[in-house]
């Protein structure tokens, strides 16, 4: 029982130190905080000062070049690394395999098919295409699961 109490005593000293090592009377943390302020303030008003024009050091995003689409410069999607040499709704894409503008832009494959020279085919169904594009199969055999003579 006495061990208990200490405890408890120990552990109400302890809480009460560090309420008061915590706490700072209001006065002090407001001229702190004035102090920051003001230099803040300062330091805003001197760079406000200094650049004003849309391409000073402040205004990063408002100094860069507007972006190259391909609406405007058809020749982007030409370009190494483009996705593809066509421009479908500002992107640069292969309409001869993109699922999504497969032949022309807008024209979407459904769920289970691929796009492949332009066209939508189902890979699990065409002899043609069986798999995935110009895997064609032998004479005689079909196609089956995307694979040529299944069963």
């Amino acid at each position: 029982m006495k061990s208990f109490m200490l405890f408890l005593m120990l552990a109400m000293l302890m809480a009460s130190a560090i309420t008061t090592l915590s706490a700072i009377p209001d006065e002090e943390e407001s001229f702190f905080n004035e102090e920051n302020n003001n230099d803040a303030n300062n330091e805003t008003k001197s760079q406000l000062e200094k650049s004003t024009s849309l391409r000073g050091r402040s205004r990063f995003l408002a100094s860069r070049p507007p972006a190259m689409t391909c609406d405007r410069y058809p020749k982007v999607c030409r370009a190494s690394g483009s996705a593809g040499p066509d421009c479908c709704k500002k992107k640069c894409v292969d309409r001869n395999t993109d699922r999504a503008n497969c032949g022309k832009c807008g024209r979407k494959c459904k769920y289970a098919e691929i796009c492949c020279k332009g066209k939508c085919v189902n890979p699990r169904s065409d002899k043609k295409n069986c798999g995935s594009c110009n895997n064609k199969c032998k004479k005689g055999s079909s196609c089956a699961y995307g694979m040529c003579s299944y069963a």
